[in-house]
């Protein structure tokens, strides 16, 4: 079943596979999209033939297809997160410095990138816990929080243990100031904007009891006052 056959007024949280279709949904045509490494790179597999999306990787491709599977797999052509992917028409490979130029050069309209917080204000931490045993993995994320001209986050709303991602202020080392534009979770679609965060849709929950539980002050969308 298409996960987003559950999206209107969907009353559970959604699994990663849900999140990433709606980022698929919410993608312009003929944009240029980084996915970031992790759970963001199964967007490409909700992205129909037919949607006009360019697909970009740091490790120097362009017209990346959706994860390659059986006999379609090629151990020489992955993604930047080293996953076995499959070609678009129109594929063309590149040096990574020249994919990193493309990055910096601001030749990117979205990029989706993991996070372990973002703040109210779009500050984006997602390389560094911190931890004195944490492995830091910054790959090609500031340059994406920087060069790209929209970044969208798909992450979980809290931690294991109920801790908001969503905060007042970044407590982690910062990937990027100001950066954010959008988060996709498990439990809302969130705005963040000069005035603050708005929420555009939620599942499973509702916008008092998300504000409650993350402490932070959330605005209704435009439409029923749910967000939707």
């Amino acid at each position: 079943m298409n996960p987003l056959e559950t999206l209107p007024g969907a009353d559970r949280p959604l699994d990663k596979h849900a999140i990433a279709a709606l980022i698929a949904r919410d993608i312009p045509y003929g944009a240029f999209v980084n996915l970031g490494i992790g759970q963001p790179t199964l967007v490409a597999d909700h992205l129909p033939d037919d949607s006009g999306i360019v697909l970009h990787t740091e490790n120097g491709m362009l017209h990346m297809g959706p994860a390659a599977q059986g006999d379609a797999v090629d151990p020489d052509l992955t993604n930047a997160g080293k996953i076995p992917v499959t070609e678009r028409p129109g594929a063309a490979y590149f040096h990574h410095a020249d994919s990193f130029a493309m990055m910096r050069g601001g030749h990117l309209d979205i990029c989706v990138l993991g996070a372990f917080q973002v703040s109210a204000t779009g500050d984006l931490a997602n390389w560094h816990t911190g931890a004195p045993d944490a492995i830091p993995a910054v790959g090609g994320a500031m340059d994406l929080a920087i060069g790209a001209k929209q970044v969208f986050v798909m992450m979980t709303l809290f931690t294991k243990t109920g801790t908001p991602k969503l905060v007042p202020h970044c407590t982690y080392p910062l990937t990027g100031l100001g950066c954010v534009h959008r988060v996709y979770s498990d439990l809302a679609v969130l705005d963040i904007t000069p005035d603050g965060v708005v929420v555009r849709e939620t599942f499973g929950t509702g916008v008092d009891e998300l504000a409650g539980r993350l402490d932070l002050p959330l605005l209704p969308g435009p439409t029923d006052g749910t967000g939707r």
